[in-house]
């Protein structure tokens, strides 16, 4: 689980907008970019080539 004080000072690194805590805690999401920030041994991956795109999860499942 991220530390509240920690996702206040995170920011997209395509936008520099805020991001949020996924449902399960695996990944941040910008919901701007529609990008999820992956989150690997309780540090955020905050790299644009590692994030995947929530549009893809969306139209897998369509």
């Amino acid at each position: 689980m991220i530390d509240a004080k920690l996702l206040d000072i995170l920011v997209c690194p395509q936008c520099k907008g805020k991001v949020a805590a996924h449902a399960d805690n695996s990944a941040l999401v910008c919901p701007a970019c529609e990008l999820a920030y992956p989150i690997r041994d309780d540090i955020p991956v905050m790299l644009v080539d590692e994030a995947s795109s929530l549009k893809a999860g969306a139209d897998a499942a369509a």
